[in-house]
């Protein structure tokens, strides 16, 4: 306390000072108990010094301060010289702005001790004779946590993993010029469009059977009576014939017609009201029939399908088995028979189903927001479907690049697809990793891109404000790779190694002109953002060429809805070729609802030309048959089904006796279920009597 007594004697009206100063060295005590203020590290004497030369200062200026209570400045510099050498020498020693790593927080005190260290009886407030690193400085050791978070060693990491010190970039606006990318030439495979002769017409039906060949319906076909007949072993009881593969045909025209002639059930296409009474489809196949292959309706084999069963939570387990033999062979055609144009599209379809099955999905800014979700590649002029696959969840092939990149890659199948092709994409796939990686192997690609995702800018400099004109354009280049941001009704994002940044487009918009009026102006447009409006329908292109005329039926069982989206897929893609012929011959072509109505009066008529002849019907000498009737339409016996044994009703004069006998034949003209058997001729007997007239 000398310090304090010497400062008394000259200084007597110095009191504020000196209780100040005395509060410093006590302090000091507190939390350096052990060293005395002559004993501290060289750190901690700078530190004191510090606080001190404060108060010398304003003591020189009264005179009443000596030299000598003080250190010299020489001494000052002496002694700093040799702490510099022994912070060089001591190896923990560690300089803060050399650090490459991020500063991780010492073990601090529990919250109540840290009150007791911190909290002081009094409060020193900020005077002009407070020294700043007092009050402030980051050396006071009751300083706050707050004022150590501004500690140099402190860095913030942006998402691509580099800080953010590090982002150099600026973006520039349409007034800076961008220099075009060197694109790879074009070189496909094979000719873009139809894999057909093209100077011979096909047929609907020819085009059809280019995904639906003899090979597949016979395996179908095949499937579906095995199964057929291990439900009635099991003890199903419906009426079963084995299938054929014309009436296969039959009922896959039974399934397209449904699509264009919609009705809420599947009976009123059979019932016999005066609102429905539709003649075609009675005419192709009894209802019985229709239900009886529609229940057991099989793709895969049975005995490979048990063993794929007992795999279940194996690795080697395929959860789309039951699909594989029509999904593999669809996928097929659609690569042989097409070649798609340079432009394709990458997007998500969504198979309505509320099936209770693990590969379900829910989108919620998709028309369909529940359902089987498949990724597809579509041609973006024509809408053709050149590959997809269904997602049926996490797969243990997964690369760890994401479900997008894997989607990609497995997607373009570029040995067979060629070189130089344009792959347009939305934020779900667009990635810098990606499009770099594409670039590798001669495939350019263009997408929109969240600003969140890896690779993308961090800079902030000169950047597209919220509240940017309409049309307002900022770009920023990263070797090959092109981000652009756009203001359109709301701030877009796009990644391109396509594009140059603005190639003088415009495109209308409607603004609102000082009067707050809205009017029509031509407001630029960025090149990525044009070609992307232009070429990334073609999925969508795809998806409502399917939902004008959808075959899609309600079914417990998932398979079948695949089943009906794979007929959706054949008649549509069938349809794009059919539009390719008749191009390449100057020929207009069908619409769709006329492809459609064709098609399936050829499916009908080739299950005809191969179904075998009736029986001869038997000869009656009674003339009722041609009486009752008109000349013009004469009463016929006729089978409800394909023969004896299906299409069974109730007779109409057996359930006026009591009796209940059902009967394969009905009247043509009347209507109306009758025997027709050697014992029993309830036919004869209901035109004797003339029921007809009645």
């Amino acid at each position: 306390m000398f310090c304090s007594a010497a400062l008394q004697m000259h200084m007597p009206h110095k009191l504020e000072c000196l209780s100040t100063l005395n509060s410093i060295y006590l302090r000091s005590l507190i939390f350096f108990p052990h060293t005395s203020l002559w004993t501290m590290s060289s750190k901690e004497k700078r530190a004191t010094r510090k606080l001190c030369f404060g108060e010398k200062s304003d003591l020189e200026e009264s005179g009443h301060v000596k030299d000598n209570e003080f250190y010299s400045s020489s001494d000052d510099e002496a002694e700093r010289e040799a702490d510099i050498n022994d912070e060089e020498d001591d190896p923990d020693f560690e300089d803060f702005d050399s650090s490459e790593e991020e500063w991780e927080p010492e073990s601090e005190p529990s919250p109540k001790k840290q009150r007791l260290l911190f909290q002081s009886p009094t409060s020193t407030p900020c005077t002009p004779r407070t020294p700043t690193s007092f009050v402030s400085g980051s050396l006071s050791p009751w300083s706050t946590p707050r004022e150590r978070s501004h500690s140099p060693r402190v860095r913030k990491r942006s998402a691509s993993g580099k800080s953010a010190e590090s982002d150099t970039g600026t973006w520039n606006d349409i007034s800076v010029e961008d220099e075009a990318p060197v694109l790879p030439h074009f070189l496909p495979k094979r000719n873009p469009g139809a894999q057909l002769i093209m100077d011979r017409i096909y047929s609907p039906l020819e085009l059809f059977q280019l995904f639906f060949p003899t090979s597949v319906v016979d395996t179908i076909v095949k499937n579906t009576n095995s199964y057929a007949k291990m439900r009635s072993e099991a003890g199903k009881k419906f009426p079963w014939v084995p299938l054929k593969a014309q009436e296969l045909y039959s009922y896959i025209a039974l399934v397209i017609y449904m699509g264009l002639l919609s009705a809420k059930n599947i009976v009123d296409y059979w019932s016999r009201k005066d609102i429905y009474r539709l003649p075609f489809p009675k005419s192709v196949m009894s209802r019985a029939r229709f239900h009886a292959i529609s229940w057991n309706l099989h793709l895969c084999d049975l005995k490979e399908d048990r063993v794929n069963a007992l795999k279940k939570g194996t690795p080697e387990y395929d959860r789309l088995f039951k699909i594989k033999p029509l999904y593999t062979d669809i996928v097929a055609a659609c690569k042989t028979y097409f070649h798609p144009n340079r432009q394709l599209a990458v997007d998500e379809r969504m198979v309505a189903t509320r099936a209770r099955t693990g590969f379900k999905q829910y989108m919620k800014h998709k028309p369909t927001k529940w359902g089987y979700k498949l990724f597809v590649l579509a041609d973006s002029v024509y809408g053709y479907t050149w590959n997809f696959f269904v997602y049926e969840g996490k797969s243990s092939l997964a690369s760890g690049k994401g479900l997008s990149y894997d989607s990609m890659i497995r997607f373009l199948d570029l040995p067979l697809l060629g070189k130089g092709y344009q792959v347009y994409m939305d934020n779900f796939y667009t990635s810098p990793g990606l499009l770099l990686d594409l670039l590798d192997k001669k495939t350019l690609a263009c997408g929109t891109i969240r600003s969140n995702t890896q690779g993308f800018p961090r800079t902030m400099s000169n950047d597209l404000s919220l509240r940017a004109q309409k049309g307002s354009i900022r770009w920023l280049r990263e070797g090959k790779l092109l981000f652009v941001r756009w203001m359109d009704t709301k701030a877009v994002s796009m990644c391109s190694t396509i594009h140059k940044a603005y190639d003088g487009a415009t495109i209308s918009r409607r603004i609102r002109n000082p009067k707050n009026e809205w009017e029509i102006c031509q407001i630029p447009i960025p090149a990525a953002a044009k070609d992307y409006n232009k070429y990334m329908g073609g999925v969508d292109l795809s998806d409502a060429l399917i939902g004008y005329y959808n075959v899609l039926h309600k079914t417990k069982k998932w398979y079948k809805t695949f089943f009906f989206h794979f007929v959706d897929i054949a008649v549509v893609n069938s349809f794009i070729l059919h539009q390719q012929l008749s191009k390449s011959l100057n020929k207009s072509a069908l619409t769709q609802k006329d492809f459609r109505e064709t098609l399936v009066s050829e499916l009908v008529k080739t299950a005809t030309l191969f179904s075998p002849s009736p029986a001869p019907k038997p000869s009656t000498s009674e003339p009722s048959t041609t009486e009752v009737g008109s000349k013009e339409e004469p009463c016929w016996p006729e089978y409800f089904g394909t023969d004896a044994s299906s299409g069974r009703r109730i007779c109409v004069l057996c359930k006026v006796s009591g009796l209940k006998v059902k009967t394969p034949v009905y009247c043509t003209k009347c209507s109306v279920a009758l025997c027709f058997v050697s014992s029993r001729n309830c036919f004869r007997k209901w035109h004797a009597e003339k029921h007809g007239e009645k």
